[in-house]
């Protein structure tokens, strides 16, 4: 066939046509010789300029055309243009010259990607970001981009953006076979071009426009373009974080945790977000002040809200469309880089949020992708979020699987993310999760679990431990399924921690009390130890705690001025000696009046003022003590590292308790007062006799509080009490949280 038919060319003309190498590019023919096709809309004359090689585009003189170059005949009123060659015994490279400009034809290209590599995308760890995607490369002996998509039930796809002035029809995309991929590579795409693919499904007869769902950057917001990467440019310089990060994220070691939301910890001054003036630090910026204060703050690790691309800036990122792109709000991939990399000179770990639980239905996005139910379920039942309106993935697909898995192991490979803390866990792992009865679809048991979705749960963790071992993945789960944080060879779900959300909602509840009242709320202060070791514990008092109206950590405090900063130190204070690892979100350190406000920035006008600077005092102190002191970190997944000193003492709400380091080598006493009254008299029974002195005191002067206790060292009364034959006894201050350590003794350690 010299000429394709007018049906051909009909479709190619409106970017229907599922096989252009079929048509374009170079053919041999049945009368003999070889003919160029070429698809140029809007050209007036093309020359074809074959040069020597090989059909791979190997040359002596790329780009030069030592033969004489051919007119190319336009068919009849079309965009294709044909130039015959009946003399050449074999397929050559070739060249085109449109309207007097030399470029190359994409169609003379062989396919870039190999068998081996499109079936990567069925294995849940393909890595399929190396395959799929805008990936610049040189092919043939030519620089360009290779784009490649999955959209196995498109009937045609084409590439659209800034390298063909967005013509709908100028460059159809090559079908793969079976795989479902669709391939094209575009000679002289270079890094910033913006693109998008333009997909016809069987369902609906109007093309869609999609963003890249293995795209590495996208357009900043409204527009949603993907963005051809550049090279990463950063030179790496964590090699000893990262040979260190097993130690460093043992889960018996120090685990504490500043959330933050990238948009709202601080901003440039004078910037009004609700104007359309969001002035938002770049990466760069963030980094070089963000690190150094969270260091000094003594946290080890910085979580980040969702920098996953997303169209809403109100949904803080949990509406992912770009699970390969760092958001554009605050600058380019090679940014983020930075601020890892800045972080990890600093000891800190990175932890980022990520969203598998479900996608938003922006148009752009991953929903009705090739124009069926790609990603997610075609049955509203199981493929409608019912809370938020969003998609859930159907992870009983593998390549959808595969997908994840690779998100996931992107950022750790390429940002060198130290931890992900999946969001919504709960909503995966139940089929009637917020659903009615009639709203769901039983598992082939009849039961409500998500078979499916705890499969991949499993694939995630292993196959992130085995590649990574180090790296922490953290389940916000709040519900009491069985064995979230145990091994997935004793049937467990393979987390490395879970957040310990009843045990926050009970404290809250008790904390938002009055405190006179308290004593009827007091098994909230108990109950959690009965299930404190059945999981890996988290504690968290993160975003969702100060946001909707539910307000500040401060203002949750009641009573005056003095009691509500005094009931933040004892909060923070028992949070950070009971077992667990610990999350703050940003902001509750400098115990903020108002709660959260994503469109703003922090008050850093109250850092300085005394009562403020003595709540961040006490969180760095706690921090410090947490760190050093393995009574508090390293047994906080072990029954006996905690033992109750006293727990029957509602009518004036107080508690005592010991932590254990391992091996009991050490201890540390805690008392706490959760009411406004000073307790004159108070027995604090203790393990050994001797002197007690304080490590901590939460009602210190230097943290803001009255100084009001009585001394600093307490010596033991040899007398019964509460089962142990020795107690110190102090005026225990109001709204108080103090921890004790047995004195030296004779210049070492005493035994405990």
């Amino acid at each position: 066939m010299t000429h394709p038919s007018p049906e051909v060319i009909h479709a190619l003309s409106e970017g229907r046509f599922a096989s252009p190498f079929d048509v374009l590019g170079l053919h041999e023919v049945d009368e003999g010789g070889w003919v160029a096709r070429a698809w140029v809309p809007g050209a007036d004359v093309v020359e074809v300029l074959p040069f020597y090689g090989e059909a791979d585009g190997t040359s002596e003189t790329p780009g030069l055309s030592p033969l004489p170059a051919v007119p190319a005949t336009r068919i009849e009123d079309s965009s294709v243009f044909v130039a015959s060659f009946p003399d050449a015994d074999g397929p050559f490279a070739y060249r085109l010259r449109v309207d007097g400009e030399e470029l190359e034809d994409p169609y003379r290209f062989l396919p870039v990607l190999t068998d081996v590599q499109l079936e990567r995308l069925r294995h849940p760890n393909g890595r399929i970001h190396e395959i799929l995607g805008a990936r610049p490369t040189e092919h043939q002996d030519v620089s360009g981009t290779v784009f490649a998509v999955w959209a196995p039930h498109a009937r045609a796809v084409s590439l659209v953006g800034s390298f063909n002035g967005w013509k709908t029809n100028r460059h159809p995309m090559r079908p793969r076979g079976s795989s479902g991929v669709w391939e094209l590579f575009l000679p002289g795409v270079e890094a910033g071009a913006l693109y998008k693919y333009r997909v016809i499904g069987p369902m609906r007869p109007e093309p869609m426009l999609k963003s890249d769902p293995c795209g590495r950057q996208m357009q900043l917001r409204p527009d949603n373009a993907s963005v051809v990467p550049a090279p990463r440019r950063h030179d790496w310089r964590d090699e000893e974080w990262l040979e260190a990060r097993p130690r460093q994220q043992d889960i018996d070691g120090p685990i504490s945790i500043y959330e933050v939301h990238l948009s709202s910890w601080r901003r440039k001054e004078g910037a009004n977000a609700r104007k359309g003036e969001p002035g938002w630090m770049d990466y760069r910026e963030i980094a070089d002040e963000l690190v150094p204060y969270v260091a000094e703050l003594g946290f080890t690790h910085i979580e980040l809200l969702p920098v996953t691309e997303h169209p809403y800036d109100a949904s803080w990122g949990y509406q992912t469309v770009g699970y390969f792109a760092p958001t554009s709000r605050h600058g380019d991939p090679d940014g983020l880089r930075y601020l890892v990399d800045r972080a990890h000179a600093a000891g800190i770990g990175i932890i980022l949020d990520w969203v598998p639980a479900h996608f938003p239905r922006d148009a752009h996005g991953l929903g009705f992708f090739d124009g069926t139910h790609l990603y997610e379920h075609a049955d509203p039942r199981k493929g409608v979020h019912p809370d938020w309106g969003t998609y859930i993935f159907n992870y009983a697909r593998r390549e959808v699987v595969a997908f994840l898995v690779s998100s996931a192991l992107y950022w750790i490979e390429e940002f060198h993310i130290d931890g992900l803390r999946l969001d919504a866990v709960a909503s995966m792992l139940y089929l009637d999760y917020s659903r009615d009865e009639g709203q769901w679809i039983p598992n082939e048991f009849g039961g409500r679990e998500n078979i499916e979705a705890t499969a991949f749960l499993r694939t995630l963790n292993e196959t992130i431990h085995a590649e990574h071992p180090g790296v922490l993945v953290a389940a916000e789960e709040s519900t009491a399924w069985p064995q979230v944080t145990h091994a997935v060879d004793d049937g467990g779900l393979g987390f490395d921690l879970k957040w310990n959300m009843g045990w926050m909602h009970d404290t809250l509840e008790i904390m938002q009390s009055d405190p006179l009242y308290r004593s009827g709320l007091y098994s909230n202060l108990t109950f959690g130890i009965t299930y404190a070791f059945a999981e890996r514990f988290l504690l968290a008092f993160s975003h969702d705690e100060v946001v909707h109206l539910k307000g500040s950590m401060l203002r949750k405090m009641p009573g005056s001025t003095l009691d509500r900063f005094a009931s933040l130190r004892l909060l923070y204070g028992y949070m950070w000696t009971h077992p667990g690892k610990k999350l703050l979100f940003m902001g509750s350190e400098l115990a903020t009046w108002d709660e959260w406000d994503d469109h703003g920035s922090l008050d850093w006008a109250l850092a300085e003022e005394p009562m403020h600077k003595g709540v961040r005092s006490w969180v760095a102190s706690l921090n410090a003590l947490y760190a050093e002191e393995p009574a508090l970190h390293g047994t906080d997944f072990t029954s006996g590292g905690f033992e109750w000193i006293d727990c029957h003492d509602p009518d004036r709400t107080t508690i005592a308790y010991l932590r254990w380091s391992p091996e009991w080598e050490h201890f540390l006493v805690v008392v706490c007062n959760f009411t406004p009254m000073a307790w004159e008299g108070y027995r604090l029974a203790v393990p050994y006799p001797g002197d007690y002195e304080v490590v901590l005191d939460s009602g210190a002067e230097r943290f803001g509080g009255g100084g009001t206790l009585d001394a600093e060292t307490f010596p033991t009364t040899d007398e019964p009490h509460l089962g142990r034959d020795q107690y110190v006894e102090l005026t225990l201050p109001p709204l108080s949280v103090i921890v004790f350590r047995q004195a030296a003794k004779d210049g070492g350690p005493v035994r405990s």
